[in-house]
């Protein structure tokens, strides 16, 4: 049977033959993209991709192009719509499925990615790029589970691991980084925090999670009005942010109750300001650095109320949260002085010396240095039990009372060791008198000089007897040859009696 010929109106044929020169065009424009393709000009290969899309709507291989040029720009949501058009288009079409799949891995979404490689692989079991995103796909998801488990358990340096881990995967991942920076900020690691969310807002200035980010680093950086402000930005792009939220409130509770603090000690309500910096420390254990600040503001008050060793506890607190604080070793160094723990104070005002060298800490240090110094002499102070500023009357007093308790007529029928022990003490006593009593040599001792050869101790010339029968005006002549007479005195022990009354 011949054939029969169809005759089709003009504008038929005029539509036909246009389509076929746009698709002609089209493919024209797809050449000239691979081309800048090729030469890595990927913005040039991105405009002759749309201009072929344009020109051909429905060519599912358009849309890939366009996606591959758009991956390798990192404008991955713009790519993984592209690459979804191309499987839209085209269920079959492999290279779409694949790049859609990449798209879901930079972007984060692991199951979306393994879904897409699945389908790859289902087209072509063979596919080895299939293969490996599929098992990189696999590995996000286990980061993802580990850095979950690692945030629960507060182990935010695993997350940080797992987030890092991530990212190679998933560059373009927001998420991810978010929760890098948060877990650095946790870690203290301010500088990183801020710069990856500065990166991010770069890109995105109304990023909810990099205000936060933002702001968190500012909080734990004890800069807590400015970290206000960013919380409160981050509920105004998303006013169901809970983490922002919580951290705003915690911000100012903490400001509000560390000055209520501040102000009790300043109206010298010292237990008062304590039981304040008590409760704000209870309000964010986060907070490193603020939290510094409050055990060493709590030290100082507990110093005040003379709980010295609190206080102690507190600036040691304050220096494990952060070793820098030259404040808190500077207060529990004057705690260690006022407890005469000297070494552990020259320790510490080394270290803030060997911070900061100025004066003020140079003239600390000596100082403390010269009380070690003289805490390893014998303590005359403590020898006759009275206190550093006691008058010449007391050292008097004292002298009397201790010389009386230990001369050793008094304790004649003792055992031998005890009576060589109280005649050591006698002897110390003396010494203790002769140094303290005497103006020159109590100036030089409390200076730190070395006085042994001023007393005659060590020498062998030294004599408390000497210092004895001096000090009570030669009477009595006791067996111990010290020139009193224990006996009368006890039957005499008015308050009259010439033996009581000083020179």
């Amino acid at each position: 049977m011949a054939a029969v010929d169809i005759d089709m109106p003009m504008e038929t044929e005029a539509l036909i033959h246009d389509e076929e020169n746009l698709e002609r065009e089209a493919e024209g424009f797809k050449e000239q993209g691979n081309a800048f393709y090729v030469k890595k000009d990927y913005s040039e290969a991105f405009n002759y991709y749309t201009k072929a899309i344009d020109a051909s709507p429905k060519n599912a291989s358009y849309y890939s192009n366009r996606a591959a040029t758009l991956m390798m720009l990192c404008r991955f949501r713009e790519a993984l719509e592209d690459s979804q058009q191309a499987v839209r288009l085209d269920d079959c079409f492999m290279k779409g499925h694949l790049r859609e799949g990449k798209c879901h891995l930079s972007l984060g979404n692991a199951m979306a990615a393994s879904r897409c490689f699945q389908k790859v692989l289902e087209l072509e079991p063979s596919n080895g790029q299939a293969q490996q995103e599929h098992k990189n796909a696999a590995a996000m998801l286990e980061y993802e589970r580990m850095a979950d488990f690692g945030f629960e358990k507060r182990d935010f340096r695993k997350v940080v691991y797992c987030m890092d881990r991530a990212l190679a995967l998933a560059a373009a991942c927001q998420r991810f980084k978010i929760l890098k920076a948060e877990c650095l900020a946790l870690l203290g690691r301010y500088p990183e925090a801020q710069s990856v969310a500065s990166d991010i807002l770069r890109m995105d200035s109304t990023n909810a999670d990099a205000l936060y980010v933002r702001g968190l680093c500012l909080y734990y950086e004890d800069c807590i009005d400015k970290a206000v402000q960013f919380f409160v930005q981050a509920l105004r792009m998303a006013p169901d942010h809970e983490k922002a939220r919580l951290a705003c409130r915690n911000a100012k509770a903490l400001k509000a109750k560390k000055e209520e603090g501040n102000q009790a000690f300043k109206d010298c309500s010292y237990d008062s300001a304590h039981q304040l910096y008590t409760e704000a420390l209870t309000i964010d254990p986060n907070n490193i650095k603020t939290n510094a600040k409050l055990y060493c503001n709590r030290a100082t008050a507990g110093a005040k109320l003379k709980k010295l060793e609190q206080a102690i506890e507190d600036c040691t607190s304050a220096i494990k949260l952060d070793d820098t604080y030259i404040k808190a070793y500077m207060r529990r160094a004057q705690c260690y002085m006022d407890m005469e723990q000297y070494e552990d104070a020259v320790r510490d005002y080394e270290k803030v010396y060997q911070t900061e060298k100025t004066k003020e800490h140079k003239h600390l240090l000596k100082h403390a240095q010269l009380e070690l110094k003289k805490s390893k002499r014998k303590d005359y102070y403590k020898v006759l039990g009275i206190g550093k500023t006691a008058t010449d009357d007391e050292i008097k007093k004292a002298y009397r009372k201790r010389a009386l308790m230990h001369h050793p007529d008094r304790h004649s029928s003792a055992t031998p060791e005890v009576q060589k022990d109280e005649e050591k003490k006698f002897k110390e006593v003396g010494e203790a008198f002769t140094i303290l009593s005497d103006p020159k040599k109590k100036m030089r001792y409390d200076n730190g000089h070395d006085l042994e050869d001023d007393c005659g101790y060590g020498g062998g010339d030294f004599d408390a007897n000497n210092i004895f029968r001096a000090f009570f005006g030669g009477q009595g002549q006791g067996g111990g040859g010290g020139g009193y007479n224990f006996e009368s005195n006890q039957q005499n022990a008015g308050p009259g009696n010439f033996f009581f009354q000083f020179g």
